[in-house]
């Protein structure tokens, strides 16, 4: 099974911005970005969320949100803050707020059928 990465102007406020390369995680709820690149764009906590990694280690992490354009489109999105080491993360709740799904044999991002109801 292959990678997908796709980049990404992450910012905030739209007063700075950083190109980030995320690894697209159909695994993962939220966006992760390292720590490198918030405490670039002046980020805060807004919150903690605890979370389950597929092993069973549990964790908690603070959560905050930024403004990401990617795909000829932008928009808002929740983002976790990462610690040192981290990797950007592409979750799927940023997916679904553009109208993506991957295709889990392609490994590619397609336009999702989205629902009314």
């Amino acid at each position: 099974m292959g990678l997908t990465y796709i980049e990404g102007k992450v910012s905030s406020n739209g007063s700075r911005s950083e190109i980030v390369e995320f690894l697209v995680d159909n695994g993962a709820n939220y966006t992760l970005l390292p720590k490198s690149v918030w405490e670039k764009l002046g980020l805060k906590p807004k919150r903690s969320q605890g979370f389950i990694l597929a092993d069973g280690t549990k964790f908690e992490r603070a959560i905050s949100e930024c403004r990401i354009e990617m795909l000829d489109l932008e928009g808002h999105t929740p983002v976790i803050l990462g610690e040192e080491k981290d990797e950007a993360l592409l979750g799927v709740v940023t997916l679904e707020e553009f109208g993506f799904v991957l295709n889990p044999f392609t490994r590619e991002l397609q336009s999702m059928r989205m629902r009314l109801a």
